[in-house]
């Protein structure tokens, strides 16, 4: 396989049948029985399948498997037939996800990420599925059974989900607008990447700075947006960065600290937010202001 042609979304039909586990003919079949080929041809050359592709086809796959025939799956997926889709519990939705983890099966998370963000929106995708297999990892860690690969590729899957998923939502431009940073040293990010996903679904415009962005960058991030209001993420105390919060207020800027990090800790004027409602509560109350 050509990773580098894999890398730039270009995959080739005997590359698909691989990464599916299906047989070259049965990929063609789909193809002209369904209308589900390939959607690129760079270079006149052959017909190549896009990422996107690749992953309405592992949907597809998925949906034969729970019991839905091939053409019924294939008009769910590629022409929005929602009503023959089954609904699928949390449990298997949980599963599935652990075990594409478990096997680094970098496609399939985020095929399934991508399906579940859709049916299930940003907030119930991390409360209902993703949290209980990070708590599950998490478990694992002080069990001594190490697991890192496994982790990295979920949450490395869940950031791209997630930029995926927010780009589907337009944006309009406004001076009013919340900004998330993630403080300095903080690299647990994911909570705050679920927000600003969440902020999209109900038309709060954010923007997001990322993670392990240096203090002087988010300073002049902040002086040149001028936000409504500066979101402030930390996750854990060792990683709190109460000088920046400072700085950000001396300058006149709207702070709220975010996050089991900032417990406890004196931030006068900063209130302080540790959970998802709360924080779209309050970003929707600036913006309206």
């Amino acid at each position: 396989m050509d990773v580098d042609e894999v890398s730039a979304g270009s995959w080739t039909p005997g590359m698909v049948a691989e990464e599916l586990g299906i047989s070259p003919v049965t990929l063609r079949t789909w193809a002209s029985r369904y209308g589900v080929g390939p959607s690129l041809r760079p270079d006149g050359r052959h017909r190549r399948y896009s990422d996107a592709d690749l992953r309405k086809l592992q949907y597809m796959q998925r949906l034969i498997g729970r019991g839905i025939r091939p053409r019924e799956a294939a008009a769910a997926v590629f022409s929005g037939a929602d009503d023959v889709v089954p609904e699928v519990s949390l449990d298997r939705r949980v599963g599935e996800l652990e075990r594409a983890s478990e096997g680094l099966e970098f496609p399939i998370i985020a095929a399934l990420l991508d399906e579940t963000l859709d049916t299930m929106g940003a907030a119930r995708t991390w409360t209902d599925v993703l949290l209980p297999i990070l708590r599950n990892l998490g478990g694992r860690w002080l069990r001594n059974d190490v697991c890192f690969e496994s982790e990295w590729a979920l949450t490395s899957e869940v950031s791209y989900a997630l930029q995926r998923y927010v780009a589907r939502f337009a944006y309009t431009p406004s001076d009013r607008r919340v900004l998330i940073a993630c403080c300095p040293e903080e690299r647990h990010s994911l909570p705050v990447e679920i927000l600003r996903a969440s902020m999209a679904e109900v038309g709060i415009p954010a923007v997001y700075l990322g993670h392990m962005v240096p203090a002087e960058t988010t300073t002049g991030m902040v002086a040149k947006l001028e936000p409504v209001l500066v979101v402030l993420w930390s996750m854990s105390p060792t990683t709190v960065d109460n000088v920046l919060r400072q700085r950000l207020q001396r300058r006149g800027f709207d702070v709220a600290v975010a996050g089991p990090g900032w417990e406890g800790l004196n931030v006068r004027g900063a209130p302080w937010v540790n959970d998802l409602a709360g924080a779209l509560d309050l970003a929707a109350e600036r913006i309206k202001v």
